[in-house]
């Protein structure tokens, strides 16, 4: 399905079907899974964990939360891309997933497009360019003008080849033309244990991630790469304040559903999603993590998607980033 044609497809479904809100009118009248295609323990894995208990009280079934990781969230995405589309089994899915995976992937084991409906953009996380205190750059402007001084001598480190933090690094050498040596890790938390430790010279990873070590001193912080300032971090330059306006990254966590998925369905996962995240608790606790609550309509999350994959498909073609599969 189209992202940009999803609004129209939910106005004349229910026509179509004949009956208005018939597919909806039992559901849901058994568990619900939330396929989280992460490690439990990450932020990914934090949401619907949050959620999912008042989903529950609001829906009037168990919700569950499984976690399938692996593949940059494509072992997850393609479990539920394959999955009954009756609004049983949905997907907590990340930027990466839907904007990126496609793209750097020779073999992609789905296509977002066609194979998701999107219920809610659940939350969002600017990324953050941070550096060793040891690296003599106080801005954006003398990291850049560091890096062409000294080509192939700083080096980015990533969550791993695909990541946000990989296609962050990718789009400020696509940028600025600058020469820095990517170092991929497995995962955000050792990738900044050696940016800490100095034995590579930055990163520019999901600000949640990184906030803690900001405020301690650990890191110096450069820029957040998103047009508004950061509430946990309010004096880091963003990126069009640091006169880089294109440089922009970051990660949101929406849900999806496989796309054959009835609107009314849809609608009322929707409704009780929202409710979940607009709870009090439940948003102090995403925003303690360094998240924004978005809780959208699924035609605007929709246009997100298409957005970011339409940007990140012109950074990965330019960066000639690959995975081989």
């Amino acid at each position: 399905m189209k992202w940009t044609t999803f609004l129209l497809a939910a106005l004349v479904a229910p026509v179509a079907l004949g009956v208005p809100g018939a597919a909806a009118a039992g559901f849901p009248e058994k568990m619900i899974t939330i396929v989280v295609p992460y490690p439990a323990g990450s932020t990914a894995d934090a949401i619907p964990r949050l959620v999912a208990p008042l989903m529950s009280k609001s829906l009037g079934v168990t919700v569950i939360i499984e976690n399938r990781g692996g593949a940059n969230g494509s072992i997850g995405a393609a479990r539920v891309a394959a999955s009954p589309a009756d609004g049983y089994t949905i997907l907590l899915a990340t930027t990466g997933m839907m904007a990126i995976n496609q793209w750097i992937y020779e073999k992609p084991a789905y296509n977002p497009e066609k194979d998701f409906a999107p219920i809610t953009n659940g939350a969002s996380t600017p990324n953050i360019l941070v550096v060793n205190p040891s690296v003599k750059a106080n801005s954006l402007k003398e990291l850049v003008a560091l890096a062409k001084a000294e080509p192939g001598k700083l080096t980015f480190a990533s969550a791993g080849i695909g990541s946000t933090s990989h296609l962050c690094g990718e789009t400020l050498k696509v940028l600025e033309g600058v020469d820095a040596v990517h170092i991929p890790y497995q995962g955000a938390a050792p990738a900044l244990q050696d940016v800490i430790g100095g034995q590579v010279s930055m990163m520019c990873d999901n600000l949640s991630n990184t906030v803690q070590q900001v405020q301690s001193g650990a890191l110096r912080p450069i820029v957040v790469t998103a047009p508004e300032a950061s509430k946990q971090l309010p004096n880091v330059p963003t990126s069009p304040q640091a006169g880089y306006p294109d440089l922009l990254a970051g990660n949101w966590y929406g849900f999806v559903a496989p796309s054959a998925t009835p609107k009314d369905v849809i609608e009322k996962l929707n409704t009780s999603i929202v409710e979940a995240l607009r709870d009090s608790t439940v948003s102090a606790r995403l925003e303690g993590l360094g998240l924004t609550v978005i809780a959208d309509k699924p035609d605007q999350f929709g246009a997100v998607i298409a957005k970011d994959s339409a940007r990140m498909e012109n950074i990965v073609k330019r960066s000639k980033a690959k995975i081989s599969n």
